[in-house]
């Protein structure tokens, strides 16, 4: 008996997503295809789209294909992995927030670097730019 569902370059099509990167998340276990047609080709159900998406949602907060897959193993086993998606995202908080603090930071050195900064310094054949220290 043949599987029923849509080939890859139809389900390519209709998420926008490349082949390639449909063949990917194939491969990693993030989504899963029926079957093959009796030519060979992939067979992927309706529901392929869905999954995509939240594939799609998830990598654009942040999350790699490794967390997205245990969310995805936690739905697959039958829970919702609304939890573990919530302690990631309170990750990419963190993370956020770290890297504003770092950004803080080089802009003060930056705004530092500038505030004394010498249009035309005395040229110095040793020196680059004496501006910077260097």
């Amino acid at each position: 008996m043949t599987a029923v569902g849509m080939k890859i370059g139809a389900l390519a099509s209709r998420s926008g997503l490349p082949i390639k990167t449909l063949r990917y998340y194939e491969d990693l276990g993030l989504l899963p295809a029926l079957g093959r047609s009796e030519g060979g080709y992939r067979l992927f159900a309706e529901e392929s789209l869905r999954r995509l998406d939240f594939i799609r949602r998830l990598k654009s907060l942040g999350l790699t294909l490794d967390e997205i897959q245990e969310c995805l193993a936690v739905h697959d086993a039958g829970e919702l992995p609304c939890g573990d998606i919530q302690r990631q995202l309170q990750r990419q908080i963190d993370l956020v927030d770290k890297r504003l603090r770092e950004l803080r930071l080089f802009r003060k050195e930056l705004q530092s670097l500038l505030t004394n900064w010498q249009s035309d310094p005395a040229p110095n054949i040793a020196v680059i730019c004496p501006n910077l220290n260097v």
